[in-house]
């Protein structure tokens, strides 16, 4: 099989070598390695950018949200209350499994690997 695109190994959990879906163990964790081709998930560090830039992002569009109803309808502060905070978890909750995805298959797709200092003195 060849390899999936950036957005299809994202949507779908696939390995970015094989395609299989094998990427995800949980609903936001990696596996070890993919049981199909033998990839290395673990030497591909995603760390917590994604989470970050959902968070950013995310609260950035919630902000812009609030601030659009509130000068439109100028509900009440508890409808505030009720409204943002299951979009906000929502939107990071759900994105992050994508954002996680592509970020592994941005990093296999690049050869991203930690920098390195290299020392060209003679």
């Amino acid at each position: 099989m060849t390899s999936p695109g950036l957005a299809e190994a994202a949507a779908k959990g696939l390995c970015p070598r094989c395609g299989a879906r094998t990427l995800f163990k949980s609903s936001v964790g990696f596996r070890d390695r993919c049981s199909a081709c033998g990839l290395d998930f673990a030497a591909f560090n995603v760390g917590d950018g994604p989470a970050a830039f959902l968070t950013l992002g995310v609260g950035a569009a919630v902000t812009i949200l609030a601030v659009t109803l509130e000068l439109a309808a100028e509900p009440v502060w508890w409808i505030h209350v009720l409204i943002w905070p299951p979009v906000v978890l929502a939107g990071v909750l759900g994105g992050l499994r994508l954002a996680k995805g592509a970020l592994i298959a941005a990093e296999y797709r690049n050869a991203a690997r930690e920098g390195r200092i290299v020392d060209r003195r003679p």
